[in-house]
């Protein structure tokens, strides 16, 4: 773990820079990709499964005998862990419904919004080494709220071409309506498109290596929308000099595990705590199982001592982290001038692992610096807003004329013509 002291703010850009592949060549394989399977459809999709996953499938849809089978495989207490963790995350999201509120702008004048679900959602669940079944809880929950009519799931297969019991059953828990073997680009294009055997969605949810914020982004040029463009996974950690060490580096390492190309960042004041952190890395990393791509996570970051907690919060805001813990006794003076993170973590009792999981917020969350104009899937990303109005008599007596003289000055005949001849015909 790379370390900087007080470094000058013109260098801030370049030691906190997330780790990157080539732009056209991540482009040029979506586009290629994408193509084929709107040719070919399930024959490609099936094929991209066999190259990129080595795993070769009859079906692409997951069955109900499967999901049969392998929700008896779920531990009673990984059930209840999981029951207990959507019951917080739905409590949650569904304190985030609008309820109808007419406005009357003006005498005769009604104006409301109401919200609509998006019909058809797509949810990408990671899978292969480290199956993210907590991810369908944070997208399926709140698509189930907002009302959604199908929810569809893509998650990659294992080798043997089935899917991990804990995400069929947190499927079928939070209302999953179509589940399906596809990861990756072939699986972002599929819902795109549609194929003989997957249905195409609206909108499409959930985070993934760049590959697959690469194949989002593309499928926007397609017609669809995105959550965001999710990427590798990130934490920011802020400590102070009464943080404990081995608190601060587990919260480091619960990211770095995720993929070599996420990225751990510490902002401290402490020089001692840098140190003791460097040593207590070293004894943590051993006992990982995932211990390799940690390393490689740990590679892309770095420790930077700033003396300042106005520079340490300019640091933050430039950085716009997924995750941002403050591992401080006096939060206060982070939190007011905080305006760019993803979700914030507050206290050296709350790890980020608990927004992962079970605390009720979303673990969906922008990285790459999004945060500084995206927010994190909420409630509101499954949903439209319409805006109704009705006018009667007396309001288009009210606001007509001023409609008129406006339509007038923009050279909009026509506009005009429509308040006109309503006017006229309540003086008859």
């Amino acid at each position: 773990m790379k370390t900087y002291i007080n470094p000058a703010k013109n260098t801030w850009e370049a030691i906190t820079q997330r780790p990157a592949k080539e732009a056209n060549t991540l482009g040029a394989t979506v586009k290629a990709v994408f193509d084929d399977i709107k040719k070919e459809g399930d024959k490609a999709l099936k094929d991209y499964t066999q190259k990129f996953d080595g795993v070769t499938l009859l079906n692409l849809r997951v069955s109900q005998q499967e999901i049969d089978t392998a929700i008896p495989l779920v531990s009673q207490e990984l059930k209840d862990a999981i029951i207990l963790a959507k019951n917080n995350v739905e409590k949650f999201h569904t304190s985030q419904k609008i309820e109808k509120k007419v406005i009357s702008t003006t005498n005769g004048v009604d104006c409301w919004q109401e919200m609509k679900p998006i019909e058809k959602v797509g949810l990408y669940i990671p899978g292969g080494s480290a199956p993210l079944f907590s991810t369908i809880l944070m997208l399926g929950i709140p698509a189930k709220i907002a009302g959604a009519s199908k929810i569809v799931l893509c998650t990659p297969p294992s080798k043997d071409g089935s899917i991990h019991p804990a995400i069929l059953f947190a499927a079928q828990l939070v209302g999953v309506t179509e589940i399906y073997k596809l990861g990756g680009i072939q699986a972002i294009a599929a819902m795109t498109y549609g194929t003989e055997s997957v249905p195409n969605v609206y909108k499409i949810f959930g985070p993934g290596n760049q590959f697959v914020t690469a194949a989002k982004q593309y499928a926007t040029t397609q017609g669809l929308a995105i959550d965001m463009p999710a990427g590798p996974s990130e934490v920011m950690v802020v400590a102070d000099k009464d943080a404990d060490a081995s608190f601060v580096v587990a919260d480091l390492l619960s990211q770095a595990e995720h993929g070599a190309d996420s990225q751990v960042i510490l902002v401290t004041a402490s020089q001692q705590l840098i140190d003791e952190v460097q040593i207590e890395l070293d004894k943590q990393l051993v006992e990982l199982p995932r211990k390799e791509i940690a390393e490689g996570a740990i590679e892309n970051s770095s420790a930077i001592l700033i003396d300042s907690i106005a520079d340490q919060n300019e640091l933050i805001n430039a950085y716009a982290p997924e995750h941002l813990i403050l591992n401080v006794l006096n939060e206060d003076v982070y939190i007011s001038e905080i305006v760019n993170a993803g979700s914030v973590f507050i206290g050296p009792l709350t790890p980020e692992s608990a927004g992962d999981y079970a605390s009720g917020t979303n673990h969906t969350l922008p990285t790459n610096g999004y945060a500084r104009m995206y927010s994190g899937v909420n409630l509101d990303a499954f949903t439209k807003k319409i805006t109704y109005q009705k006018i009667t008599k007396e309001g288009i007596q009210n606001i007509g004329p001023a409609i008129e003289l406006m339509a007038a000055a923009e050279g909009l005949d026509a506009h005009k013509n429509a308040v006109t001849l309503r006017l006229e015909s309540l003086k008859k």
